[in-house]
Formats: structure tokens, C-alpha cells, sequence
């Protein structure tokens, strides 16, 4: 992967960093900066009324801290995907020497329960099936690739395992607390210093 790859993907992190800052400035001064879309427009107006307010308000405020996530957990995706191509071509995820037999296993897990569920499979990719700290030994077990983007193996670790305990709450519809918002922020600011 190339450093203009890698700049442009940094750069899209931080403007979504932004783009939460300005939310948070929104609600703290309940002001409006006109910065996105205007989403109240895309909910379903017949249902989404019938919510109490302070739902959807809590809702509101956490959609924030989902969209950080996603964002974060595709791109981590996106970089182990792109990188491990390159180092084993296309069949990169069925090598075990690259992909660790309990993740492939957890994985499989994962889809023979949606499949057997009868819901659409999320992905045809195993990766999209991961968490966190699946991804972290993904990481650690190619760490000769992967040495060469981050700093210490150890903090990679620490931020993924970090990461993977504040999705719970954002995962399952339940409020972080004033203290996870900050870990979540720091979390990933420490993920992009890692880089650095």
C-alpha cells in the first residue's frame, strides 16, 4: 500500500473527526452549523414521531459515535484486507499462517448463524465478520507486514482491545457514559498516533 493510500485514508478519518466535533459543538450549544445533510428528512415520518423525544434525542447523540466506529472498524477492514493481498494474493484469509484458526473459526460461527437465522448474509468477505480483537491478532500474527504502518505491536493491541469494549454499548442501543465518549475519542486518537 502506498503512502498517498494511506494519507488519503488518514485524511477521510479526520475529517469525520470533524465532522463529530461539530456535532458535539450543535448539541453542547444548541446551535445548528448546517454542516450535513439534513437526516431528519430521511427517517420514516409515519413511525419515527411516535418516539418519545428524549429517545430520540439519546438516539441522536449516540448515531455520532456509531458513525465514528463504522467508519473506523471498515477502514481497519479495509487496510488488513489490502495489505495481506498484497502479501498473499487473493486466498490470503483461508492460510492460517496469516489468519489464526480461531478466527476463521469464530468467523464461520458467525455466518452459519446468520444463515441459519434466514436473514441476508452482511458479507460475502470473512473480514466483515470480525471484531475488534480478532482483528488484533490478525494484526499480531502479521506483524511483519503490519510493523511497517505501526509503532508498537503492544499499543495496537491496547487500542483494539479498548475499542472492542466500548462497542458493546454502541452496538446494543445504550448510552456511553461522559467517561466512554472520551475513551472513544482517545481510543481513536490513539489509533491514528500508532500510525505516526
Amino acid at each position: 500500500m502506498d503512502t498517498s493510500s494511506n494519507l488519503l485514508k488518514l485524511f477521510g478519518m479526520s475529517n469525520q473527526l470533524i465532522l463529530h466535533e461539530l456535532d458535539k459543538i450543535e448539541t453542547e450549544k444548541d446551535i445548528v452549523l448546517d454542516h450535513k445533510i439534513d437526516k431528519a428528512a430521511e427517517k420514516d415520518e409515519k413511525y419515527y414521531p411516535q418516539f418519545e423525544a428524549e429517545v430520540r434525542l439519546k438516539a441522536r447523540e449516540m448515531a455520532q459515535h456509531y458513525e465514528t466506529f463504522y467508519c473506523l472498524e471498515v477502514s481497519i477492514r479495509t487496510l488488513i484486507t489490502e495489505m495481506l493481498q498484497e502479501k498473499a494474493g487473493p486466498t490470503w484469509w483461508k492460510n492460517e499462517e496469516i489468519v489464526p484458526k480461531v478466527v476463521q473459526d469464530g468467523v464461520q460461527n458467525r455466518v452459519r448463524r446468520e444463515l441459519d437465522s434466514g436473514i441476508s448474509r452482511r458479507s460475502d468477505d470473512p473480514i466483515d465478520y470480525t471484531n475488534f480483537g480478532e482483528l488484533g491478532e490478525i494484526i499480531k500474527r502479521n506483524w511483519d507486514t503490519f510493523g511497517s504502518i505501526f509503532n508498537s505491536p503492544k499499543g495496537v493491541e491496547r487500542v483494539l482491545s479498548s475499542l472492542n469494549t466500548l462497542r458493546g454499548p454502541i452496538a446494543h442501543c445504550s448510552q456511553l457514559a461522559e467517561d466512554e465518549v472520551l475513551r472513544l475519542t482517545l481510543s481513536v486518537r490513539d489509533w491514528f498516533r500508532l500510525m505516526s
